[in-house]
């Protein structure tokens, strides 16, 4: 099972920026035991979630030839709880972007308040000269990233109005 710290993408604009958000319930099984009785999500998952959005976000940029993984999380700071109920936003913003990687900008907001930054770095890494060798397909982006991107995309048009 692939877990994907996003609900939807609510903007997208190729090679400058991404937005999507995650509504937290109490549904999901990692809440029941991070604290019991006093549910909060992890500072971790708030970090992949904004790895995913922006991760997305560099291997949409170059067509999705290259498998994107996170290299190094420059900065993560939070300065709020989240529970269930809340609803994160994940503003992404590509900083920079070579044949070896990416560097991406990232702001958290929970119910409309900004509340962290997560600065991420991506390499851009191919099958050969790893030991062991990556598979040749394209595994970080799997069929449910991509559907949940072409959700958007078919579901706004070019004016940003709902089709």
């Amino acid at each position: 099972m692939r877990w994907i710290w996003i609900d939807r993408f609510e903007a997208f604009e190729s090679g400058v920026r991404a937005t999507a958000v995650k509504n937290v319930t109490l549904a999901e099984d990692y809440l029941h035991d991070h604290f019991p009785g006093f549910a909060v999500m992890p500072a971790t998952l708030m970090i992949e979630g904004m790895a995913q959005t922006a991760g997305i976000l560099v291997g949409e940029a170059r067509g999705f030839r290259e498998k994107v993984i996170l290299a190094k999380i420059k900065r993560a700071v939070f300065d709020d709880m989240v529970r269930p109920g809340d609803q994160l936003r994940y503003d992404a913003e590509l900083e920079s972007i070579a044949d070896a990687g990416a560097v991406t900008r990232g702001v958290v907001s929970k119910n409309g308040v900004e509340m962290g930054r997560v600065d991420l770095m991506f390499s851009h890494v191919g099958s050969g000269g790893m030991d062991p060798p990556l598979p040749e397909h394209n595994f970080v982006f799997g069929d449910q990233f991509m559907n949940l991107l072409q959700t958007y995309r078919t579901g706004i048009d070019r004016s940003g109005e709902s089709a």
